[in-house]
């Protein structure tokens, strides 16, 4: 089998061990010759009549990492999708048949196909490493399992697990396997064949049977249970994806067939789920933003060889201490936090220290682990401990004058080589190193909040930034496990500059008399994970505030805030951090929130509802398209890819419409000019931009 993904050898005992290695690539995938290969696979044991298959992967870090995405792309009919689920169950059924015993040996990832393919197995033994995890992620991109797994997962782990990982598309390790039932045994890497050949030694399986608490037995053994499952898995599905994704719903109703219909028909139903899906025009946009962050990070390789190690942040507050976090704790660096006061030190190691407690109270880290991240975090109200660091953060409020005085400072207490990014939200990169004795070590890195969920960061080099420094910072915010995109360096850049009209269009509207639920909710309604008021809340009205001048003196009058705002501040109304903004926010039992009626009375609003939900989205959704459409006109981004993923990525643009310029494709260019033309009559900012204007006349798109 020249250029196979599997090696076969035979040892002393008549056991074969069958080596995973795709030529050529770092992970290995389930690409279209491997159902044919691992036919051959099967042939080849039952000629060589071994007592047992063990499966390993060639490579260091992944056992199968999933179908390789490409496949599914090139599947451009109903019936190609359905031949690729087809194929695999057969293949699959052909494996769990054999007369002798098979392993997985798993180190690494095993997810997606990777883990059916190894479901398909009779054991499933794991390494203890940190890189080993297990999951099927398919909902992810729009997908169900569709090589067996919406049928083996449930008979291994129960129903209600295997729902709650299919639906999440949740990722486990060994020990958590392990415990539910997925995986045999968890021990360390360099004795995974030995213990695997001990497996082989106990025979085929004869029965499985999920490990149950007795109420999830009691649930799982009968109908009326399992109905009560099923509805309820339903519901909060409906909840989540407001009917916007069916691979959730697709997923239920295989794993519902999985327990209530025979084996052939059960998965026939995962066949034509997968299928359906796979042709669905959610799972394409989904795909697409695979294939434009994969693609993203061939960009910008940092060909220095010089690895940041020690970093300083500049700042304890919130953004300051979620800076540390990351840089701790993903990008595993040493941060010495600088703060004017201990306090503030105080409270960022106190917030890396609550998020690492909760992950060791619930098992996801040991004590040790924990213990050795947060020792990673230093702090100090000086520069000592400065002279080696090779990347600076600052995370300060909104000052010119007090960035200008830090970089400088930087340049006098650190080395020629030392970078100094700007965690500013608003202030152009120029203006920051405008006094820098270094400014081609200057570049902007704007987080968003919180810093440790959020998995966005704007790259925004100024015109003397170098090349080497911004690599050296994309590269860095990739360790980090953030999605970087580089902007240009203007006023409120890109995510924040396509942001600030669709929120101040939110504000117009209610102070013409719309609710405050009706506004959100017409968005969530749309695809937003938050409605524009609630997230102006959860940002805190001050913060939006300082922005706004900043981008309407840049940028012109389309960018000035409601005079409701600079209200709602005088009085401490600030959102969530104060308690009160648009909504009220309980604690302890009356932990919540709830619109805040008195708002109405102190903004000087009277009720007065006259449009309909898709006619407020459609308002504030037309100016985020028309801004986004001058950005990328204007070259803040690169291209209409980087304006989807920073869109999706930075402020949750809804991902089944793949991000603001592939929606805008979806709808054409002159349906769009036609829409903003018509509300422009009532206000002129609506006006569409000359590239949209261009673009319907000369029918074009983005992509």
């Amino acid at each position: 089998m020249t250029d196979s993904v599997f090696s076969f050898e035979v040892n002393d005992d008549q056991i074969a061990l069958v080596t995973i290695d795709v030529p050529g690539e770092k992970m290995n995938t389930l690409r279209a010759s491997f159902v044919g290969e691992l036919n051959e696979v099967i042939s080849q044991a039952l000629d060589a009549k071994v007592k047992g298959l063990i499966f390993i992967s060639g490579k260091s870090d992944n056992f199968i990492a999933g179908a390789d995405i490409k496949m599914l792309a090139a599947a451009k009919e109903h019936s190609d999708a359905l031949h690729l689920s087809q194929t695999c169950h057969s293949s699959f059924k052909e494996l769990e048949k054999l007369p002798f015993p098979t392993v997985a040996a798993i180190h690494g990832a095993a997810l997606g196909g990777g883990l059916e393919f190894a479901m398909a197995c009779d054991y499933r033994i794991c390494s203890n490493s940190d890189k080993t995890k297990l999951g099927l992620p398919e909902v992810q991109l729009g997908l169900l399992p569709g090589g067996g797994g919406t049928q083996r997962l449930p008979k291994l782990v129960g129903i209600q697990k295997a729902l709650e990982w299919m639906l999440t598309g949740k990722q486990v390790r060994a020990k958590q396997a392990v415990k539910a039932g997925l995986a045999h045994d968890c021990v360390p890497q360099s004795v995974l064949i030995d213990v695997a050949s001990k497996w082989i030694a106990k025979g085929k399986v004869k029965s499985i049977k999920p490990k149950l608490d007795k109420l999830s037995q009691l649930l799982e053994s009968n109908p009326f249970g399992r109905n009560i499952i099923f509805k309820k898995a339903q519901e909060n599905v409906e909840k989540k994806t407001g009917g916007h994704y069916p691979a959730p719903i697709a997923i239920i109703k295989a794993v519902r067939a999985s327990v209530e219909m025979e084996k052939p028909a059960a998965y026939a139903v995962e066949a034509e789920g997968f299928a359906q899906l796979c042709m669905s025009k959610q799972s394409k946009a989904l795909r697409g933003i695979f294939f434009a962050t994969t693609e993203m990070k061939k960009e910008w390789a940092d060909e220095s060889g010089e690895k940041i190690d020690h970093i300083a942040v500049l700042g304890g507050g919130l953004m300051g201490a979620g800076i540390a976090h990351v840089s701790a704790c993903k990008a595993g660096s040493k941060v010495r936090i600088k703060d004017v006061a201990q306090q503030g030190i105080s409270n960022a190691l106190n917030y890396s220290f609550k998020i690492l407690d909760k992950k060791q109270k619930r098992r996801f880290i040991s004590k040790s682990q924990m213990q050795l991240q947060m020792n990673r975090i230093t702090g100090t109200t000086d520069h000592s401990g400065f002279k080696n660091v090779e990347l600076v953060i600052e995370a300060v409020f909104e000052d010119l004058q007090l960035k200008q005085d830090m970089v400088a400072l930087i340049e006098e207490n650190c080395s020629d080589k030392t970078i100094f990014a700007s965690n500013t939200s608003s202030l152009p990169i120029s203006q920051i190193a405008q006094k820098a004795a270094r400014p081609e070590n200057v570049v902007g890195l704007h987080y968003f909040s919180p810093v440790e969920k959020m998995p966005l960061v704007e790259i925004i080099p100024h015109e003397n930034t170098c090349d080497e420094t911004i690599s050296k910072v994309v590269n860095y915010a990739r360790r980090q496990g953030k999605t970087p995109v580089v902007v240009k360096d203007k006023a409120g850049f890109y995510v924040n500059r396509i942001l600030a009209p669709y929120v101040n269009e939110a504000a117009n509207l209610l102070l013409a008399g719309e609710p405050i639920e009706k506004i959100d909710q017409a968005l969530v309604e749309f695809g937003f994970p938050v409605g524009p008021l609630a997230l102006l809340d959860e940002v805190g009205i001050d913060i939006g505030s300082k922005i706004a001048p900043i981008l309407e003196k840049e940028l012109g009058e389309r960018f000035k805030a409601p005079d409701a705002f600079s209200k709602m501040i005088d009085s401490k109304r600030l959102g969530r951090k104060t308690g009160s903004g648009f909504y009220t926010y309980g604690s302890g039992k009356s932990k919540g929130k709830k619109v805040d009626e008195s708002v109405y009375e102190f903004l000087g609003i009277t009720l007065a509802p006259k449009l309909n939900k898709e006619e407020i989205a459609q308002r504030c959704v037309s100016q985020m398209l028309n801004e986004a459409a001058r950005c990328l006109d204007e070259g803040i981004i690169a291209s209409a890819r980087d304006g989807d993923i920073g869109a999706i990525f930075g402020i949750g643009f809804p991902p089944f419409l793949g991000g603001p310029f592939s929606y805008m494709d979806k709808l054409g260019a002159s349906e769009l000019a036609s829409r903003l033309t018509l509300l422009s009559q009532q206000n002129e900012y609506f006006e569409p931009c000359q590239p949209i204007l261009d673009m319907a006349e000369g029918k074009q798109a983005y992509y």
